[in-house]
């Protein structure tokens, strides 16, 4: 099977149908294939393998940011998995990375493909601001759970969520951040165990709701969040 018949069959698993995204997906594939030649931006480079351990691995988070208006991925690096939810969806993502030249790539990329709802944004996540201000934050094997926790609950509003996107067996890193969930003024909701479309490869979605204000304290300094994690 081609790249185009893999994702659409992908997508059509997820109920998903959106050939203009599919364009744009294999395009943002060609492209990052290319600067990667250059950047290291993934250790994906097989052109299948990007669409399935990529795209289609980010597009089971769809149902979860449908209906959302706000979302920011933390730490997004190639622009997973924000680049394919924004054009998946009608959501408002934006993408937040401390390196600036991943930032710059991105930036020419969103208005190459014409991604209206899209924006990157260089800064690190603890000096970012932005209190409860989404509904939603989405981050993909950035750091260990207790730590992406802070970096990212602070950012959602009352009522929104965090999802964690890690790998199959995250039951360890779950159970050790439990107590950084709660002082963090979330739930953890659930955690889904999924099969990405097309391929055998299991993950983890670590869903948290948020259910109290974070305390002002938090987030801290990173160099105090990665020293004496909570």
């Amino acid at each position: 099977m081609t790249e185009r018949e893999i994702l659409t069959a992908g997508l059509s698993e997820l109920q998903i149908d959106s050939p203009q995204a599919v364009d744009k997906l294999l395009e943002f594939s060609a492209q990052l294939l290319e600067k990667n030649k250059v950047m290291n931006l993934t250790a994906v480079t097989d052109p299948l393998e990007v669409v399935t351990r990529h795209f289609l691995d980010c597009a089971v988070l769809s149902e979860y940011a449908a209906g959302q208006q706000q979302a920011i991925d933390i730490g997004c690096g190639a622009g997973f998995p924000g680049i394919p939810l924004a054009l998946l969806t009608d959501v408002e993502f934006l993408l937040l990375d401390s390196l600036k030249k991943r930032i710059l790539w991105l930036s020419e990329m969103i208005e190459a493909l014409a991604i209206p709802n899209a924006r990157a944004v260089h800064a690190r996540a603890e000096e970012y601001g932005h209190r409860e201000e989404f509904d939603l934050a989405v981050s993909r094997a950035v750091a260990r759970l207790n730590i992406l926790t802070e970096l990212s609950l602070p950012f959602v509003k009352l009522g929104g969520r965090f999802i964690a996107m890690k790998a199959d067996g995250c039951e360890t890193e779950v159970e050790e951040a439990k107590q950084a969930i709660t002082s963090l003024g979330g739930e953890l909701e659930e955690v889904r165990t999924y099969t990405v479309p097309q391929t055998e490869l299991r993950r983890c979605l670590v869903i948290v709701h948020k259910v109290h204000q974070t305390p002002k304290d938090y987030p801290r300094r990173f160099a105090k969040i990665s020293t004496r994690p909570l």
